[in-house]
């Protein structure tokens, strides 16, 4: 079931921030470290008593978001281990109920909007605390058999009514909700036996009382059955994305260093160039990225994820443009470049700096000006006699179409350097 939803404020943000942020925190191990570590309930326990984030600033997190161009913020509300972070009136297992004693989703909510910034919500279909939620190859205690023995009349339809109030509760208690990542489906996953999907979620009426309840909201494709856009995660697509043989929009869900969780001990950092990089190989197949952040057990963002998102809002502050509502070009960019293209504008990013010229085939005749987006100056063209042959200091003629610009010796200095082409006639 899908529903046609206007994505225009979507692909016109291209770059979101995802916060993963609960109990899993505290551990400092990874979000799944319930699972990673067949952690029981009562193992889990601590981290519920001592959940106190003295230093919950959402706003912050809004601020770092909205400087990096990003344009949308998704927070889990509730992740795989049940924990909600909201006042939930179906159950005890709240922030409402820990030494921090308030409702983080609608301080976030909150936060969001006043930096104007559209608001997600991530809800997990996945529950290893509820005690309705049947064992399975992802529950922690998978491995137990006195445990799975007492599990074994658990009723998944007990759960569905939980899970979709929960879900109603989300749409109601907050005012307009702009997204809903829900996760997981995962009946297609031989690494996990009794593996859940759509039926077990009652995907379809579940979509349907999102529908009734927030009718702009955008919803994803984790339920089991088709949603508004596509969700490759931790990897890149080669091309753009299609359901069907159709153009879908798409989102990469990316972390910084492969935990979506704060993992302290984890050094497998991404630099911002080539998160930079993924950003724009993105919105050249028309789709967006959602970077991760996993703020401490305190609220705070680690400095290495604040370095990050500030060192990404550095390059926006002068390249946006050829983000913000960008998409797809007609032409094959050059190799180690991206083209995207925003109404008669076509935006060359340059992945590594050539020596002195640019070819660009197919292009000539079609730009009346072009310049570097750093510091807009002139990139002046180089006409070159389609039957001069190569000799010693001449360079020979370029094939029909192509063309070229001649480029300062030195690199600008910028992760990814830009160059703007004004076109004669928008495609």
């Amino acid at each position: 079931m899908t529903a046609s939803v206007d994505l225009a404020w979507f692909t016109e943000a291209r770059l979101g921030m995802f916060v993963h942020w609960g109990l899993y925190s505290l551990a400092a191990r990874h979000e799944w470290v319930k699972n990673r570590e067949r952690m029981t309930d009562a193992e889990y326990e601590p981290y519920f008593a001592h959940f106190d984030p003295d230093r919950y600033d959402p706003r912050a997190w809004a601020r770092t978001a909205k400087a990096a161009g990003a344009g949308y913020v998704v927070l889990t509300a509730k992740h795989h281990d049940g924990f909600c972070l909201w006042d939930s009136a179906l159950t005890d297992y709240t922030s409402m109920n820990t030494p921090f004693g308030r409702d983080a989703v609608a301080e976030f909510v909150d936060a969001c909007r006043a930096e104007g910034l559209r608001v997600g919500l991530y809800y997990s279909l996945i529950d290893w605390h509820h005690p309705s939620f049947p064992v399975d190859g992802t529950h922690p205690q998978r491995d137990d058999e006195e445990f799975k023995a007492a599990a074994a009349d658990r009723d998944i339809r007990d759960y569905q009514r939980y899970l979709h109030g929960q879900v109603r509760e989300l749409l109601t208690g907050y005012g307009q909700i702009d997204y809903l990542f829900f996760d997981f489906s995962y009946t297609h996953r031989p690494d996990y036996w009794g593996g859940k999907g759509a039926a077990d979620w009652d995907a379809e009426n579940l979509l349907s009382m999102v529908r009734a309840l927030q009718p702009n909201i955008i919803v994803n494709d984790r339920l089991g059955i088709p949603g508004d856009i596509v969700t490759p995660e931790q990897y890149q697509p080669l091309k753009p994305m299609e359901r069907d043989g159709v153009p879908v929009a798409w989102e990469a869900c990316q972390t910084l260093d492969g935990s979506w969780g704060y993992d302290r001990d984890n050094l497998d950092a991404k630099s911002p160039e080539s998160l930079i990089k993924l950003l724009i190989d993105g919105v050249s197949k028309d789709g967006n990225l959602l970077l991760n952040v996993g703020p401490d057990g305190r609220g705070r963002l680690d400095a290495t994820a604040q370095r990050t998102f500030d060192e990404i809002a550095s390059w926006m502050d002068d390249h946006a443009r050829s983000v913000h509502g960008a998409g797809p070009a007609p032409w094959q960019a050059p190799g180690d470049t991206r083209y995207t293209l925003r109404g008669d504008r076509l935006y060359v990013h340059l992945f590594s700096w050539p020596f002195k010229h640019l070819h660009l085939p197919g292009l000539a005749g079609k730009v009346g000006y072009a310049q570097l987006m750093a510091d807009a100056s002139e990139l002046v063209p180089l006409h070159i006699d389609p039957h001069r042959v190569a000799q010693n200091t001449l360079m020979g003629a370029l094939p029909d179409g192509t063309l070229t610009l001649q480029l300062p010796v030195q690199r600008p200095d910028s992760p990814v350097p830009v160059i703007e082409l004004f076109l004669t006639d928008a495609p």
